[in-house]
């Protein structure tokens, strides 16, 4: 079972998920729960925990090779003006699928689609994700869309 949330600062949440697929409906459950005293649209919201969703699915599947059940993935949110922001943690390894050319692949530009930032770190402690998104009620600002890969030992 996932640990339960833990509120590590103002505003800011944290919940460490195993890297189990049965875990995905209740994260985006739970996601949908951190966003809804934002009052978001309903087309905002599901575009960041689609996001989400994609991020973790990936450490799931690219981080933990072979999968064990003490795998794990962290979530941890926080909103300050002009953006909420989500960051997915892994603790594996980056490793690229085996076999030929596939229709996957896509998750990455799914989620700069989706979100108004997409960094993506990797090293050998594990890979990052920061998703974020612009507030309605925040001015308008330009977020970077580009996602950095940082590839180090």
């Amino acid at each position: 079972m996932a640990e339960p949330a833990e509120t590590i600062g103002p505003g800011q949440i944290r919940r460490a998920w195993p890297a189990q697929a049965r875990y995905l409906v209740p994260l985006r459950s739970e996601i949908r729960s951190w966003l809804a005293p934002l009052a978001l649209t309903e087309d905002a919201e599901d575009d960041i925990v689609y996001a989400v969703n994609e991020a973790v699915s990936n450490c799931m599947e690219h981080a933990y090779r072979p999968a064990s059940v003490d795998d794990t993935v962290d979530v941890r949110f926080w909103s300050e003006p002009p953006a909420v922001f989500i960051e997915i943690v892994d603790h594996g390894r980056w490793q690229t699928p085996a076999g030929g050319a596939t229709r996957r692949g896509r998750g990455i530009v799914m989620m700069q689609q989706l979100m108004g930032g997409v960094e993506i770190h990797h090293d050998r402690r594990g890979t990052r994700v920061l998703l974020c998104q612009p507030l309605p009620s925040a001015p308008h600002r330009t977020l970077p869309r580009t996602t950095s890969t940082s590839l180090s030992g």
